[in-house]
């Protein structure tokens, strides 16, 4: 049995990207954590540790063979962190995939709930309270300004995101919203128009937030400075100079329009390495939207930023997720509890919707486990990675198929 290298170099399981993040952190990581500039989080570590042997040979490589021809590729196994960028992207295609026939087969609305910037501090104290908070003041409002206007209970899929575009802290809540929902009588009912109260919704998810804050923070479960209440009270008195912002996107309709809102917002990593435009020694050159500053078709203009390490991992590494928390849930008619209320009314007043998927939707990849010359899936045949000595040390799995093939070769 022959090997080619060049295929199994080709066929590899991922692309070759210009630029890697893990090569980044390879080169200046073990220099940084001697002086850190800002406290390093255990789940911090273990992210970086994860996305650094990313498909290399520490986590393993499976070999697979074609059966007709020989030809032999390589699969590299992934860290399956939700920090890694590629790892995050593969998985949000996976959930996109899944979640689009659960959805409700009536146009949706893209909605962004955004927490003031002077909360920050707070909520970098209290990540794991906040956060939480932000999830449900966001759908709550939303939920609460439906039922009484339409008289109708929506779906929500909320995500979350610690980041802006130059990856500074920055609390949001994206949330695809179904612009209809489940009636009283049980019925999938569409809405009409695009009218948003935003006084209603806005007041809403401000006042829900700070009845939180006030109650964490009389019940003494709130990390904070504050020499007292009443300062505290004029914090608070402060960041209601200006309406909390909420802002609505147009309705879109099911499915191309929606599903590319749903992969792009949804569990993706904050620092995608396309973006990467430089690797330089201790730099790293990234690009941005600006969104202060507009082109001629009222665009974003892009830029790029270039940090040293010292500045660029605190700023990224501040919005590696909080260990077993969740960054998507489910609210209304998505939610677990409800889903049966749903499938119901699609059962006995109209058929589960058929989406059609399209092809410029997702990037589509070749998979290195099928022949493209003989048109035959490989067969696996052993595995091997490299130990602490540095020591490629080989596995197989027990194949009927493989022995054969074995045999056979031999």
């Amino acid at each position: 049995m022959c090997f080619h290298p060049e295929y199994a170099e080709r066929e590899t399981a991922t692309e070759e990207k210009k630029f890697r993040l893990a090569d980044f952190f390879d080169q200046n990581w073990d220099t940084y954590v001697k002086s850190p500039s800002e406290y390093i989080a255990p789940e911090q570590f273990k992210a970086v540790a994860a996305m650094r042997v990313c498909r290399t040979e520490a986590l393993g490589v499976d070999h697979y063979a074609c059966p007709e021809c020989g030809e032999m590729s390589q699969v590299y196994h992934s860290c399956k962190n939700r920090f890694c960028p590629t790892c995050s992207w593969k998985d949000t295609l996976q959930w996109a995939e899944k979640i689009k026939d659960e959805m409700m087969d009536i146009p949706h609305r893209h909605v962004v709930f955004t927490l003031p910037h002077q909360l920050n501090n707070l909520i970098k104290d209290n990540k794991s309270q906040l956060l939480d908070f932000l999830f449900k003041a966001a759908s709550e409002s939303i939920m609460d300004w439906m039922q009484h206007k339409y008289g109708l209970k929506p779906g929500i899929i909320s995500v979350l995101h610690t980041f802006g575009e130059t990856k500074e802290f920055h609390s949001h809540i994206h949330m695809i919203l179904s612009w209809g929902g489940i009636n009283s009588n049980h019925w999938i009912e569409q809405i009409k128009g695009e009218y948003v109260n935003y006084d209603f919704i806005q007041t809403k998810f401000r006042c829900k937030f700070e009845d939180k804050l006030v109650e964490l923070f009389d019940s003494n479960a709130l990390w904070h400075k504050f020499d007292g209440k009443i300062e505290f009270l004029r914090f608070v008195k402060k960041i209601n100079k200006n309406n909390w912002r909420v802002h609505f996107e147009p309705a879109m309709s099911i499915p191309s329009q929606v599903i590319r809102y749903i992969g792009r917002y949804s569990k993706r990593a904050c620092l995608s390495e396309y973006k990467i435009t430089n690797i330089q020694g201790e730099y790293i050159t990234f690009k941005y939207k600006d969104y202060k500053n507009l082109d001629f078709n009222g665009k974003p203009i892009v830029k790029e930023l270039r940090l040293h390490y010292s500045e660029f991992f605190p700023r990224l590494l501040q919005h590696v997720p909080i260990p077993y928390s969740r960054l998507v849930r489910y609210y209304g008619v998505y939610a677990a509890r409800s889903k049966a209320i749903l499938k119901s009314c699609y059962k006995d007043h109209q058929p589960m919707p058929v989406i059609e998927q399209e092809e410029e939707c997702y990037e589509m990849t070749t998979t290195p486990k099928h022949c493209k010359t003989c048109n035959v899936d490989k067969i696996y045949i052993f595995t091997t990675f490299r130990n602490r000595n540095n020591q490629i040390v080989y596995m197989s799995r027990f194949n009927p198929a493989a022995t054969k093939l074995k045999a056979m070769a031999a």
